[in-house]
């Protein structure tokens, strides 16, 4: 049982490659090219590259430790994140299904062989909502509670958006992010589990519905300056621009727009914020030690400093008064 559920989680995370990177790349070039028409009245190729890639974003210091940060942190994703993706998911999907087939004494899977065509579609629907609420709880909690905005806020002292800002994250935050991610899409798969051990994603076109999922989401392009919406479908995909929002320093747009798919978690429980069509922002952390942040060991000690400071401030008898975390114009 336990190899199944394992196999399974394997082979869902699998299978993006060189695929994935080509559709990504191509949504990247297609928005700027999108940017650049709507915004730049007299075109040229050679102006449509230095819209794409401006001078000052590309040699801001910020940018620099995006690229630093980004080499450092793809040489850890093969040994840390993606087994601690599997090993959560599998775990908490093999818990439940034994639990729950213990408690309603019934012997899984429900369904022999091969699942149809509307179970794969309600599953995938059910496990596509259940990692978007997921991620929606944990981003809430990484702005609301102290220790953990110590950890986010490496995603926010981006000055600049340069695409790979959205690997702007710390290891350990995005292992306790996927340990997070084990609970809601672990018990979900573990629930489904029950229902038949066969199952598989939904694809379209031979496209994994997960990639599919990375490419509407656009989590490269919302991570640059390409102010991209989608018109009426805003209300049901997240788009770049409502994103960007997310980082601005204004504190008008604080703790909004927590999202990753799909937008509705955000308008039901009142953390939507819809920027004016072409809406500019400032990106980046308003604190003394911003700059602290723009270096590798900014980026990868600062955080877990800060984080045990929390940690002490918080068993210490003489504290002072709890500060709100989520205010990034904190010292």
């Amino acid at each position: 049982m336990a190899s199944d559920i394992v196999y399974k989680v394997l082979d869902r995370i699998s299978g993006a490659g060189l695929l994935a990177t080509g559709l990504l790349l191509l949504t990247a070039l297609v928005s700027a090219l999108v940017a650049y028409w709507r915004t730049v009245e007299k075109k040229s190729w050679k102006e449509f590259f230095e819209f794409a890639v401006p001078h000052e974003v590309i040699s801001h210091p910020s940018a620099r430790a995006d690229l630093l940060f980004w080499v450092t942190r793809k040489a850890l994703m093969p040994f840390l994140m993606l087994p601690a993706g599997i090993v959560f998911v599998s775990a908490v999907g093999y818990a439940t299904n034994w639990l729950l087939s213990t408690l309603l004494a019934i012997q899984p899977p429900l369904i022999e062989g091969p699942a149809g065509p509307v179970t794969v579609t309600i599953f995938t629907v059910t496990m596509l909502l259940a990692y978007d609420i997921s991620y929606y709880l944990y981003h809430v909690a990484q702005h609301r509670y102290p220790v953990l905005w110590e950890l986010h806020k490496v995603h926010h002292s981006a000055e600049v958006m340069v695409g790979i800002t959205k690997d702007r994250v710390h290891p350990l935050d995005e292992l306790m992010n996927r340990a997070w991610d084990g609970v809601i899409p672990g018990i979900c798969f573990g629930i489904w589990s029950l229902v038949s051990l066969n199952l598989v994603e939904l694809t379209v076109f031979g496209v994994n519905v997960y990639i599919i999922r990375n490419i509407l989401m656009m989590d490269f392009v919302r991570h640059t300056h390409f102010k991209i919406s989608f018109g009426p479908l805003n209300n049901l995909i997240l788009c770049p621009h409502w994103h960007q929002l997310h980082h601005s320093t204004d504190p008008r747009h604080y703790d909004k727009n927590f999202g990753l798919l799909f937008p509705f978690w955000d308008r039901l429980f009142g953390t939507l914020c819809v920027p004016r069509p072409d809406e500019d922002f400032k990106f980046g952390l308003i604190e003394r030690n911003v700059r602290d942040y723009q270096s590798l060991a900014g980026l990868y000690i600062l955080p877990l400093k800060r984080m045990w400071w929390q940690i002490a401030r918080h068993f210490r008898t003489d504290k002072p008064e709890p500060q709100q975390s989520s205010q990034r114009a904190k010292p």
